[in-house]
Parts: C-alpha cells; structure tokens; sequence
C-alpha cells in the first residue's frame, strides 16, 4: 500500500483523498486547523468542508507537515494556487528524496505569471517529469458521493502519469493520462475566470443562448492562450477542457458561479465575499493574472478582460456585457 501525503483537507483535497484511499493508498493529509484533523482521525469525517461524507479508515490526518510528508511516496498539492508557493517554501524541507508531486491547484501564480508546475519546478527543484498535474470535471461533492467522473492526469513522463493513473482508478473514478501540462494547466486556470462570467449572466436574468455562447467563447479565447503558450489544441476538446469549463460554468456546486452570480445581482466583490464565508473564488484572482499573461503573448481574451474590469476596477456588469456585444464583427 503506497503512502501519499495530500497537502490540503478543503473539499477538493478531501474528496481526493478518498478516491486514493478507496484505490488502495493509505492517505494521510495535512491540514491548517486542529479541528479539522480531529474530524478526520477521530469521526472519519471532514464536516467543515464535506458534510455527511464518510472518509475510509486508511484516510488519517495530521497540522504537522513533516510528519503528514514523512516516508510519502507521493505528494499532491490541494491548496490554492495563489498561497502554494509560500506553502512550498515551508514544507519542501520535509519532502521525501524520491517523492513526485502532483498539483490539484488551477491558476497562474500573480507576478510571476508561472503555472502551477512552474512553481513547483523552481520551489522544489523537480524535473518536469516528476511533476504531475490533475484537471477535468470534477466537483468535490459528487465525487465524494462517488458519482461517476473522470479526470486527466498529465506529465511529460507517460509511465509516471500511468503510475498515478493506477493510483486513482476506483469504480467511480476514472483517469486518462496525457503529456500536455501546459494545456491542462491552461484549461483548468481559464475556466474559473469563464465561470465567472456565465455567473455573473445567470446572476443578470439571462438564459441559455447566453451561457451557451459564453462557453463557447470562453473556450475559444482559453485554447488561443494554450496555444500559444504551447499546449496541444486537442487537449481543450476534452476532459480538461471543454468537460472542466462545462462542469464549472453551469453548476451550481462551482464556487466560481455562484460567486458570479452574485456579483451579476448587483453585489459587490465584498459583499459576495462574505456571502461565501470570507471566501473569494479562484478566478476572481486569476483573472488579473491570465490577463496579463494574454497580454505578454498578444492573445486577445475578451472575457477575461471583462471579468477583471468587474471584479477590479468598478466596471457595472450590463455596461460591459453590452460593450463586448458591440465588439467588431469576425470570422468564428
């Protein structure tokens, strides 16, 4: 039974730590509060963050990070993108010699501009190929509930990826593998961004021609910016892709909706914050970022650009949704 260390006990790290636990792993996950920990080793449970799910017995948790990473085989990141790298600088010490890393986060690091592999790359001093990423469709609560999904996981090193394939394969759960880190990174970070905008439409009244037009377009401007930062086209017709955007752009279990939606109300980005629990989406913060890294690639994102004028500089929603829809006429 392999030993993997998933640092982060939220939704998404809980609901991971499951599926590698009901694949066969022992799990242990580092988490930020004691009462979380206690949940965990104590109820089998991590009701703060996933209620009414029961977590295996081979699941244990730890607020320790060098003995949550001791003698693991494996780490996977499950903390935001944007307090990854602090996070890094403070655990990369404990890391076990031979361990890979395998990034849950979808966003590009403020000021850098870096992917998350990136980060891990630089903080860590990995090759690529002992660097993994994981993206698709996967809402925390359903595949906690163990509805079926499937997710990608990319390396540049296949048997690697075939590893870790191996690793997260239950009935419920099923993984394909890819080499193209660059665009599931891309599609995972793009689509938070994308799902603002659709709930910022839902949020304004508007109805499916909207969020079918939204998606589209959000897909069209994220697999420019893959493209052109290398990713292979393909990569944003699948899982990573399209399924991501789809799933988060029209649930109502995706936080960057929801958030959107508010702000599509009339909220501002406050208000909705503490409606969330003092939460702020992912995208609402990788917008600034994939904005900036359009620009330094003279990728044109309409819709990335709208997001960060209504969530950073004031911009009234209507306003700017009438202005993209007066945009120059184009060729799809």
């Amino acid at each position: 039974m392999a030993r993997i260390a998933v640092m982060g006990a939220g939704s998404w790290g809980t609901a991971v730590g499951k599926v590698l636990a009901d694949a066969g792993s022992e799990v242990v996950m580092w988490a930020r509060r004691e009462e979380v920990a206690a949940d965990i080793n104590g109820a089998h449970c991590n009701p703060t963050y996933l209620p009414d799910i029961v977590l295996p017995a081979s699941v244990s948790a730890s607020t320790d990070p060098a003995e949550v990473l001791e003698g693991a085989e494996e780490v996977v990141l499950a903390v935001p993108s944007q307090s990854l790298r602090g996070n890094l600088e403070t655990w990369v010490r404990s890391f076990e010699p031979d361990a890979g890393v395998l990034s849950l986060a979808k966003g590009i690091e403020t000021g850098t501009l870096m992917r998350i592999s990136e980060v891990v790359a630089e903080v860590v001093g990995l090759p690529e190929s002992r660097i993994a990423v994981l993206s698709g469709p996967n809402l925390a609560r359903e595949i906690a509930e163990g509805q079926p999904a499937a997710t990608v996981i990319a390396c540049s090193d296949e048997e690697r990826a075939a590893r870790l394939q191996d690793a997260f394969s239950t009935p419920y759960f099923r993984p394909y593998t890819n080499t193209d880190v660059v665009g599931c990174e891309i599609g995972g970070a793009t689509k938070n961004v994308i799902a603002l905008v659709c709930g910022i439409a839902t949020g304004m009244g508007l109805g499916d021609n909207t969020m079918a037009t939204l998606v589209t377009r959000g897909l069209a401007e994220t697999t420019r910016l893959g493209v052109a930062l290398g990713a292979n086209q393909m990569t944003f017709a699948g899982l990573a892709g399209l399924g991501d955007l789809v799933a988060t752009c029209t649930s109502p279990l995706s936080r960057n909706r929801t958030f959107g939606e508010r702000l599509g109300r009339g909220e501002t980005l406050e208000q909705a914050q503490r409606a969330t629990n003092g939460q702020v989406a992912e995208g609402v913060k990788s917008c600034t970022s994939i904005r900036e890294l359009a620009r330094r690639t003279g990728v044109e994102m309409p819709l990335t650009e709208a997001v960060h004028e209504i969530c950073h500089e004031g911009g009234d929603a209507v306003e700017v949704a009438v202005r993209l829809m007066r945009r120059s006429t184009k060729p799809e």
